[in-house]
């Protein structure tokens, strides 16, 4: 049986509530999707990571390692949390990879479901991070539908800021209204045909 048929179906508004916060983040291969799938955790690595961790759900990007679902995103999960680890510890059947002493977070995540469309790359080919929320998901057909207008962009990165605050209690984030190229970086958004990924 083929991973696809094994796992669940999105449903939509059933699944996903149009203001949730979602992190679209990068599958480099099966054998990751395979982990998140059977063993409900993703990976990042904390020197290339997101500010913000603590969101709804994941999204996940596959990269040109799929073949013919290469470059979109085809599954979703809820996240159910996270910790600090090392990739040592995540895959301990790596002890001598080069980056087997970093830190990574280790997402756990719920069911994955697939989208009942893909979303896919078109122009994007490679992603690090894109925050987005669940409504912009629901109706995403390509990835450049997942980017945060940019009159709601503030809106967004004040509901980030509250859920860090709420998990950690931190106050590092300053309340104040950001410059829209500082949000873009902030938020992973990289107008126009700019090329960028996730190098584990």
């Amino acid at each position: 049986m083929s991973l696809i048929l094994r796992l669940g179906c999105f449903r939509g508004n059933d699944l996903i509530e149009p203001n949730s916060l979602v992190l679209v983040g990068v599958i480099n291969n099966p054998r990751d999707l395979e982990i998140a799938r059977l063993l409900g955790w993703y990976r990042i690595p904390l020197r290339t990571a997101p500010k913000i961790v603590a969101v709804d759900y994941l999204a996940f990007y596959q990269t040109g390692a799929f073949g013919d679902e290469k470059w979109r995103i085809q599954y979703v999960a809820p996240v159910r949390g996270h910790e600090l680890t090392t990739r040592g510890e995540l895959l301990k059947t790596e002890p001598d990879h080069p980056r087997a002493k970093e830190e990574y977070f280790k997402i756990q995540i719920g069911p994955l479901e697939r989208l009942p469309q893909a979303i896919l790359a078109e122009t994007w080919r490679r992603i690090t991070f894109l925050y987005t929320t669940g409504e912009y998901l629901i109706r995403a057909t390509t990835v450049n539908d997942l980017i945060v207008q940019s009159d709601e962009r503030q809106l967004l990165w004040q509901a980030l800021r509250e859920r860090a605050e709420s998990q950690y209690g931190s106050q590092e984030m300053p309340d104040i209204d950001l410059p829209q190229d500082i949000l873009e970086v902030l938020l992973g958004i990289k107008e126009g045909n700019e090329k960028y990924g996730n190098d584990d």
